[in-house]
């Protein structure tokens, strides 16, 4: 049972996220200080740096939320589905609850906006790569385990997952740079890719 100082303190955490998120939105992520933040909280910056190690953290901190939503719906997908179809069914379903793992916290809407700053602040996407590469090889462990396969020996976990990866990436370009700035925009963008990387990869390209 969640105690009275537990769910005090998760309170203050999504008071500190919430608000610095509205913060980098609005003003801009170089434009606002950890002092800003606490501030408008009304606490002090030693109570922020409690929760996160800065504002890198705090910036990226719903991505994190949702890459752990997504790896554990790849740990759970049957083990009968192909790996590159286990990451496309998990990433796709999970598009149905993502809603409320970030609505538990944040505005939907708010936690969009965030992507236009990450794409746009080098730090922020430099930061956002880097995460990245390391998620990616999280997901090839989770594939070799699924698949009964040795990481060290076997490419294909790290082949798969850098198709995959690449997909993403791609899908985040086009969609924080597009005119249609919703979920559901993102949500088709990604369907419509996963669903071309069979024919990109295996059958002709020429037309005649």
């Amino acid at each position: 049972m969640e105690t009275l100082r537990e769910r005090k303190k998760q309170r203050t955490r999504e008071a500190l996220l919430r608000t610095a998120l509205e913060l980098f939105t609005t003003q801009g992520y170089e434009h606002t200080t950890v002092d800003d933040i606490a501030a408008a909280v009304d606490v002090s910056q030693r109570t922020f740096f409690r929760y996160f190690a800065g504002k890198e953290e705090a910036a990226l901190a719903l991505q994190d939320m949702t890459v752990a939503h997504f790896l554990e719906a790849v740990r759970e997908r049957p083990p009968h589905e192909a790996p590159m179809e286990a990451l496309r069914q998990a990433v796709l379903e999970g598009w149905d609850t993502l809603n409320e793992v970030i609505e538990a916290v944040v505005p939907v809407e708010l936690y969009l906006r965030m992507y236009q700053v990450i794409e746009s602040t080098p730090v922020l996407l430099a930061a956002h790569l880097r995460r990245s590469a390391e998620i990616e090889e999280a997901i090839a462990h989770i594939l070799a385990e699924r698949e009964g396969v040795d990481l060290d020996t076997d490419p294909r976990p790290r082949l798969t997952v850098a198709v995959f990866g690449g997909v993403m990436r791609l899908t985040e370009r086009q969609w924080s740079t597009g005119e249609d700035f919703s979920l559901d925009a993102m949500r088709a963008l990604t369907v419509s890719y996963l669903e071309q990387v069979g024919p990109a990869l295996s059958e002709s390209w020429r037309t005649r």
